[in-house]
């Protein structure tokens, strides 16, 4: 079969709504134009969701601390003990407040991995927050919820039912990068490796707790570990069904320790359209616009992307490496209005509100 053929054939597979592996998705994001890839993914976006809508959630990023001992070479926003920061309760109190006075529904709660906190630090953190504020608590990446549990030898299912109970009601997709371990052993050497990444959302779905999952790309991966990472998240949506969303975003470089060539806006809706196309059981896309800014984040909206994300009333991590794009809730729906969809806000299970 001649290779025209092949990813016709693929193609073929994707109109008529069939699975394909990763050896297929690897294929057509190799060789498919990136307009064919944006018709299929957009083709898969309204099969899931027919009704011209965009949710979007409004809400706030809070970073309890930025002091890390993982050392990830792709961020600029870490520090060491002697120069980085803990939130008090009375900041993190007037954060929340303010996040709810403008109309925010949850809170993003993630920090670094620090090394003198054990697991009732985060607990008292939790029962603070939910004595006081009537908000979703969206918190803790897996890399954090796998270094408390050894910081305090807990299992990693003992750690999220002890923070759950506490008040944590969902758990965010970061700290994934790619899920690959000779990439993260070059990237983030100190973080968790692939299997117990997914392990902490395999727990943390078996105890009725929703997470959306992430890839960070544009670093030192290739191709086909783009593809091997989507595998691997699409396996474990088939077993636990607990993921909500799916958000691919592009490697900042600026102020990091990684030296590469920053990547294209095509190079992002390439790997969004195919990232709509292979994980067929998860039911959102969001469209990064934190990384891309607004317009990038526009058009995203017709390579699969049926979701705006935050209104990110506060970001820390990405404006450290540079880039600074932010949009209040009014120009989030100007954006969404004017590309032809009806902007509805949404809670973290994309119920509408």
């Amino acid at each position: 079969m001649s290779h025209t053929d092949k990813i016709a054939k693929i193609i073929e597979k994707i109109e008529e709504n069939q699975r394909i592996d990763s050896n297929e998705a690897l294929d057509l994001y190799r060789n498919a134009d990136l307009l064919t890839l944006g018709r299929l993914a957009n083709q898969k976006r309204f099969w899931l969701h027919p009704e011209k809508r965009v949710t979007y959630v409004v809400d706030r990023n809070i970073n309890y601390t930025n002091i890390c001992v993982s050392g990830c070479r792709f961020c600029a926003f870490y520090q060491p003990v002697e120069k980085g920061y803990i939130l008090s309760k009375q900041e993190l109190g007037e954060k929340i407040q303010e996040t709810i006075d403008l109309g925010g529904t949850q809170i993003l709660l993630q920090g670094g991995m620090h090394p003198d906190l054990e697991i009732d630090f985060y607990v008292d953190m939790l029962v603070f927050i939910k004595e006081r504020f009537d908000i979703h608590i969206h918190g803790f990446s897996p890399p954090e919820i796998d270094f408390f549990a050894k910081r305090s030898n807990l299992s990693v299912a003992k750690t999220i039912s002890t923070l759950k109970k506490a008040g944590l009601d969902s758990i965010p997709g970061g700290g994934a990068e790619i899920l690959d371990d000779d990439v993260r052993q070059k990237v983030s050497p100190n973080k968790c490796l692939s299997k117990e990444w997914l392990e902490v959302m395999r727990q943390a779905h078996f105890q009725g707790m929703r997470s959306s999952a992430t890839m960070m790309f544009g670093h030192l991966e290739q191709d086909f570990h783009i593809m091997a990472h989507l595998n691997k998240i699409r396996i474990l949506q088939d077993e636990t069904h607990g993921f909500t969303a799916f958000i691919p975003w592009t490697f900042q470089p600026g102020n990091t320790k990684i030296s590469v060539k920053k990547k294209t806006s095509v190079e992002y809706l390439k790997v969004l359209a195919v990232s709509r196309i292979f994980l067929d059981n998860i039911d959102n896309i969001q469209a990064s616009w934190v990384t891309q800014g607004d317009k990038i984040g526009q058009t995203a909206l017709f390579f699969g992307a049926n979701d705006m994300g935050s209104t990110m009333i506060e970001e820390n991590v990405v404006a450290s490496a540079g880039v600074n794009f932010m949009l209040p809730e009014a120009e989030l729906k100007r954006l969404i209005t004017t590309a032809g969809f009806e902007p509805r806000q949404r809670d973290c299970y994309y119920n509408f509100l």
